[in-house]
């Protein structure tokens, strides 16, 4: 018989979900959602594990393109967690 697959919905529901925009002052991140967030930027929500693999660079980026893609409509916009990057030819411009 065969096994099935690991993850999908179920693993989705159980992971437990922080927002990297708020962090704690004594290490971690507030949970996700905004309860009692008046006025700030939009949240921007991660699994806590990835969270801890993230660079605070690439937290940065990911809080900033969340926060200008808005909120058009009162609907909330996702936004990847990373930047895909263009692969370079190889070739070097020339300065001119």
């Amino acid at each position: 018989m065969a096994r099935k697959p690991q993850g999908g919905l179920k693993k989705w529901f159980k992971e437990r979900w922080v927002d990297i925009s708020r962090p704690k002052k004594g290490g971690g991140y507030k949970s996700c959602g905004r309860k009692k967030a008046k006025g700030k930027g939009y949240p921007k929500c991660v699994p806590a594990a990835k969270a801890a693999r993230m660079t605070a660079a690439q937290k940065r980026s990911a809080v900033r393109r969340k926060r200008k893609a808005g909120n058009p409509g009162g609907k909330p916009r996702n936004v990847s967690t990373f930047v895909k990057r263009r692969k370079s030819s190889g070739r070097k411009k020339k300065k001119r």
